[in-house]
């Protein structure tokens, strides 16, 4: 690990003008990925600004039945959390399915956001890898890339999102706060949040250089039965092959309201715009979903290893708006 200074913020404010003040600075809270990064010498802050202590833990209503999710509240307390279970259940189980119960214990909200890639070639630095290096080149392309996407990749890159979290937000339409070193906050949509890899895959998200997450805001959830379902090669502490994040409301036989997300199929969480479009206003049925699964996959994209994803989000996206969808 790289030699580094450090520093322990005061406040918000604090943060982002320490972290304006230095050349490659870092902001570090749970440090559940920072960390492994900093050892691998793939992340090399020469600076890094404590924020774990900063009043951001807190869970608030906000006006409408919303809710404002603290960046530095941790994602056990968030699963926990009474409001969080009864208007959003989705995230609940989104948040219980990732890591482990003592990572969850440390995660926070904002960092699970900018976690990066669990991409083997990305950790591997003998390995040539576009999202590291600029220009370096993917080896998962040509590669064992079994874990890898098949929505919205690029010739630069096939990484993966590995965030479950962030699935849910997708589907429930949150937004990402954000605070500047100029002191303005800035609210972005998660769906804009995220940046597909084109040719600058190192571009992952739309943060500016210095800006500090202080909360994602959750507008009011509606009706309708949400679900959260995650396909692994084990039963914990793995990340997705593919998951999928479904709200479906059914009024007098009609889909009346759906959101669907996928997870572990794309460089960040991919909405499914175009399997909405397909159920709404048409009656929930089996075959209503497989057409469904097929408009939100036909675009898919596999490279070998990773064929099976797509018929494997297909089935995972039926079987999660059937259950859904039951009286």
């Amino acid at each position: 690990m790289k030699a580094f200074t450090y520093e322990r913020a005061a406040d918000a404010r604090a943060a982002v003008a320490a972290a304006a003040a230095r050349a490659n600075a870092k902001f570090i809270a749970g440090g559940t990925n920072l960390l492994d990064l900093m050892r691998l010498e793939i992340e090399q802050p020469a600076h890094l600004i404590d924020i774990s202590r900063l009043p951001l833990q807190a869970i608030d209503d906000e006006p409408g039945g919303g809710l404002r999710l603290g960046a530095q509240a941790r994602n056990s307390d968030t699963a926990a959390d009474p409001r969080v279970r009864t208007r959003y259940p989705l995230l609940s189980q989104a948040l219980l399915a990732g890591a482990s119960a003592q990572l969850r214990n440390k995660a926070s909200i904002g960092g699970n956001l900018l976690q990066r890639t669990r991409c083997a070639y990305f950790y591997d630095t003998t390995a040539p890898c576009n999202k590291r290096t600029p220009g370096g080149g993917c080896a998962a392309i040509g590669g064992l890339n079994r874990n890898h996407a098949i929505l919205g990749a690029s010739d630069a890159c096939i990484a993966t999102n590995p965030s479950d979290m962030a699935v849910a937000l997708m589907a429930l339409d949150a937004e990402v706060e954000l605070l500047g070193a100029t002191g303005a906050s800035r609210r972005v949509a998660l769906r804009d949040f995220y940046l597909l890899p084109e040719t600058t895959p190192h571009i992952e998200t739309v943060v500016h250089p210095g800006e500090l997450i202080t909360a994602v805001v959750l507008p009011r959830a509606p009706a309708g039965r949400q679900l959260y379902r995650k396909v692994r090669d084990r039963a914990s502490y793995e990340f997705a092959l593919v998951s999928v994040g479904v709200l479906l409301a059914v009024e007098k036989g009609t889909v009346e309201e759906v959101r669907v997300a996928l997870g572990g199929v794309a460089h960040k969480p991919w909405r499914a715009l175009e399997a909405e479009a397909v159920l709404r206003g048409r009656a929930p049925s089996v075959a209503a979903y497989q057409a469904a699964a097929d408009a939100a996959l036909a675009r898919a994209v596999g490279r070998g290893h990773n064929d099976f994803k797509i018929e494997l989000a297909k089935r995972t996206l039926v079987d999660a708006l059937t259950k859904a969808g039951r009286p």
